[in-house]
């Protein structure tokens, strides 16, 4: 079956740009021009990712995130022509997943939607293997993608559940925000980069709230992060 794509944008040109790309790369796409016929589109159909420009009329992209985030773990990859600091971290609090500026090349934005897609999906193709992380009353499911606590899910994007995986597979140890973000986003790292910590505050207001205020996620002054042992 094909992935089904949702792009989000009120400039035409950009949204035949995309569907033609996309769908030369075998995906299915359903087009929106604002933030609210998204969200009408989204209570009637089921997607595996979708594409979401910041500067929209009526709801903008970063409402739009916001209210998708509330219910859905479909990973989102933001568009903008603004490429300040701010702006992409205003997207990842949010919740999107990855953030690309305009004007774009179209083959990384392949590259891209391609990872996001392998990231949030592929364990769903391991049917072999039996990954299930137990830290207190959390429970890791690798194979499902899929956070809980005491059974009730957590909310994760597929670059949240990844840093998770990674600090409870490495259980015990310290990783540093450049081997956190180098891993993950497979890019090279800066040391004025806060995306790591933008990541791992988001991670742990959403585990924390349903343990009762009790920390998973150490920070190491001056060093990283662990979840203890």
């Amino acid at each position: 079956m094909k992935n089904k794509i949702l792009v989000v944008d009120d400039d035409n040109e950009i949204r035949n740009l995309l569907e033609i790309c996309l769908s030369n790369e075998g995906f299915s796409v359903v087009k929106a021009c604002d933030g609210q016929d998204a969200l009408d589109i989204l209570e009637k159909e089921e997607f595996q990712l979708i594409i979401l420009d910041v500067m929209m009329p009526r709801l903008n992209g970063i409402e739009v995130c916001s209210k998708i985030r509330r219910n859905l773990n479909i990973p989102i990859l933001m568009l903008s022509a603004k490429s300040e600091d701010m702006d992409k971290i205003q997207g990842i609090m949010t919740g999107a997943d990855d953030y690309i500026t305009k004007p774009f090349n179209t083959l990384e934005l392949l590259v891209r939607v391609k990872a996001l897609l392998r990231r949030a999906y592929y364990f769903n193709n391991d049917k072999n293997s039996n990954n299930l992380i137990h830290i207190e009353n959390l429970t890791i499911d690798k194979n499902q993608h899929r956070v809980t606590v005491d059974e009730e899910e957590i909310p994760l994007t597929s670059r949240e559940f990844d840093i998770l995986c990674m600090l409870a597979v490495n259980r015990g140890s310290v990783l540093s925000s450049e081997a956190i973000f180098r891993k993950i986003w497979k890019e090279e790292y800066y040391q004025s980069n806060n995306t790591v910590m933008v990541h791992i505050s988001r991670i742990r207001d959403k585990i924390e709230k349903h343990m009762n205020g009790q920390k998973i996620i150490h920070t190491v002054w001056g060093v990283g992060y662990k979840i203890e042992k």
